[in-house]
């Protein structure tokens, strides 16, 4: 059992820019492809930062004087107000990951840094893709069927060894529902956690069938 790969869900048609990308040509861009923001790379297409529509906006406000700011952020925006390029309006350095990583732990960086995409990269650190929080969604789309082959074939059985009919299984929206007698509470417990760990499952409810036999 593993979660699907950044690589299975990453957008591979990136925009990019380099340093001397002039302020204008940037907002053009943003405009023409409808996006938020564009990674900045070097020469050999490593990213470097990123211009966002937010480092854009310093031009209008972020000479204006204010006092609810600590002096390195008044700084900070200052020299994006001035600044000309993507070198001096990027923000640096860029947060990317693996084509390897997880989609949990995508997401896990995400949340941690407070942002909205990573950039992807591949062995040598070359940019290959963005993944967005929109990307990482698509799990929770997966189809309810898929969700109940996973859980019963590799959780069910390779994971735990049991036997496919010692659960029923029931997904519903990627809620489920499993109903059957393990041979420990803590075997069910372990299950449940499995499953919750399934992309794509939203909720899981154990309810175990009591035992008849006199």
């Amino acid at each position: 059992m593993s979660h699907q790969k950044v690589r299975d869900v990453m957008s591979d048609a990136v925009v990019r820019i380099q340093g001397g990308t002039p302020f204008k040509e940037i907002a053009h861009l943003l405009l023409e492809y409808d996006i938020t923001a564009v990674p900045v790379v070097d020469a050999e297409d490593r990213p470097v930062g990123v211009v966002s529509q937010a480092d854009l906006l310093h031009k209008m406000w972020g000479r204006l004087e204010d006092d609810t700011v600590d002096a390195p952020e008044a700084g900070r925006r200052a020299a994006k107000a001035w600044a000309t390029d993507a070198a001096g309006l990027m923000t640096s350095p860029a947060v990317c990951a693996s084509q390897d990583w997880d989609v949990v732990e995508a997401a896990r960086v995400m949340a941690q840094e407070g942002i909205k995409r990573l950039l992807v990269v591949d062995a040598e650190g070359r940019l290959i893709g963005v993944v967005s929080r929109s990307d990482l969604l698509r799990v929770f789309v997966r189809k309810d069927q898929a969700i109940r082959t996973e859980i019963v074939e590799d959780v069910l059985v390779k994971e735990l060894g049991e036997s496919p009919s010692a659960v029923h299984v029931d997904v519903a929206h990627g809620h489920v529902v499993l109903s059957g007698r393990l041979s420990s509470e803590a075997r069910a417990r372990e299950l449940e956690k499995l499953c919750r760990n399934v992309d794509g499952v939203v909720d899981v409810e154990f309810r175990p069938v009591p035992d008849t036999a006199s």
